[in-house]
């Protein structure tokens, strides 16, 4: 069958009425003859008294399927399974992929949870338990367990059997992976090498050896990296003994990728970008504390003009060019960072000292240039260029030192194994204010006779 497109608000409005006329066979029809994502949009869109009547309308393996690909937040999933009877929403949750069904119990309420449990099959009840434990954010908390394997001493057509057998549960059939006796990995296949071979050909002969994977425990960025360098769709997850026990496929992979992305950029903006919400006392509640926090550190930078201000009064010129240098030291210092993070990310076996000494002398280029630009500038604008070289060679060692803070900053975060991300841009622009201003000034101070009365 060919699944349509939704092609208007008109058309979804269409669906949603028939949902609400309780005209059960037309909503079917209409709903059904759509993509799953669509359909899954549509669901998002639903109130409860509408979910409750699709619940009615819809098997529970039609429901799992648009649960697979739904795009809202696993806590709001789980809320769902509430609005379901219990016996349903086992049902729903035995026809899922495992890995997607567990994100989702994550954040089920234990009492429920036990219900799940006790009415979904004992093998399905098994897997998902022991998805459950493992640590957030690891290979083992996103890997599927719908995979095929097969063995070494068997033949391509054995394998073909075993395949179409299992095609149905599995989430890929594009890798099969071959085990021994121990259920350990020993090698791997794509569909195109069994579609290639002899029927009689033995699979131990035809098999990729060694096999790359990743062990349960490795971190979800690592294992994103991977997929990524190497291109593959899918990577074999192995426990401590090398036994095979799960798959990660590469959509799991671009929601990883996702959720990485998303949490950097929180980081660097100091905020959840992710709870989204129109509630302005809301949003002010979640940005109160960071901005509070900058708030304090600003007052650094005032305490410190207020202790030049004797400064300022001989030479009031001096003020002109505060934001000049603070701006371009804080812009350099949140690229600093952005690099920084980025590297650290994708380049686990550089050299951090390598990092740093590459931003420093990158600081070195681009402070030359603009303390060049600036003092030409303010030296022929105040007809003053001793006033022109104190505000570019300021401007050069602000943006030295604050690329070298901006990657700094993160390497020490990354020490101490804390989130690299949560050093976000406006930190960095105030430390890069305090720096760039006290340089400023102790420059000035060397050379205020030359520009008194100015």
């Amino acid at each position: 069958m060919v699944e349509k497109q939704i092609e208007s608000e008109e058309e979804v409005n269409a669906i949603l009425n028939l949902l609400n006329q309780q005209k059960a066979h037309d909503f079917r029809e209409q709903y059904l003859d759509l993509h799953v994502y669509e359909q899954a949009q549509i669901f998002a869109e639903m109130d409860y008294i509408q979910r409750s009547r699709l619940y009615r309308y819809l098997t529970p393996e039609e429901v799992g399927e648009i649960f697979n690909v739904s795009e809202e937040e696993p806590v709001v999933l789980a809320n769902y399974f509430e609005e379901m009877t219990p016996r349903y929403a086992a049902q729903v949750i035995n026809s899922m992929y495992t890995d997607n069904a567990v994100d989702i119990l994550a954040y089920a309420k234990k009492k429920n949870l036990v219900k799940y449990m006790k009415l979904l099959p004992e093998e399905s009840a098994t897997e998902i338990r022991e998805l459950l434990h493992y640590e957030d954010k690891t290979a083992g908390a996103i890997m599927s367990t719908e995979y095929v394997d097969i063995v070494g001493n068997q033949t391509v057509r054995s394998a073909m059997h075993v395949i179409k057998s299992e095609a149905l549960e599995a989430e890929t059939i594009y890798y099969v992976y071959v085990i021994d006796d121990e259920e350990k990995l020993i090698g791997v296949l794509t569909l195109r090498d069994l579609l290639t071979n002899d029927d009689d050909t033995m699979i131990s002969d035809i098999m990729n050896t060694p096999v790359m994977s990743v062990e349960v425990s490795e971190d979800q960025e690592e294992v994103a990296q991977t997929i990524r360098d190497y291109n593959f769709l899918a990577i074999p997850v192995t426990d401590y003994d090398d036994k095979l026990i799960g798959i990660i496929n590469v959509d799991d992979i671009i929601d990883v990728i996702d959720e990485e992305s998303s949490e950097d950029y929180s980081g660097l903006a100091g905020v959840d970008t992710e709870q989204v919400t129109i509630n302005p006392f809301e949003n002010a509640k979640k940005r109160l504390p960071s901005l509070t926090v900058m708030l304090l550190l600003g007052l650094l930078t005032v305490l410190l003009v207020s202790h030049f201000e004797h400064l300022l009064n001989q030479a009031t010129i001096l003020a002109v060019f505060i934001s000049t240098i603070t701006g371009a030291s804080g812009n350099a210092g949140t690229q600093s960072l952005a690099v920084a993070i980025k590297r650290i990310a994708n380049n686990d076996d550089e050299s951090r000292l390598k990092i740093m000494v590459n931003e420093i002398l990158t600081g070195i280029l681009i402070g030359g240039v603009t303390g060049i630009i600036i003092w030409i500038l303010v030296g022929a604008w105040k007809a003053n260029f001793v006033l022109g070289f104190v505000v570019g060679i300021a401007m050069f060692f602000a943006i030295i030192i604050a690329n070298l803070v901006g990657c700094l900053i993160p390497m020490i975060m990354e020490k101490f194994n804390v989130d690299p991300s949560v050093a976000s841009g406006a930190l960095i622009s105030t430390l890069s204010d305090v720096t760039s201003l006290l340089i400023y000034f102790l420059f000035a101070q060397m050379f205020l006779q030359f520009f008194i009365g100015q």
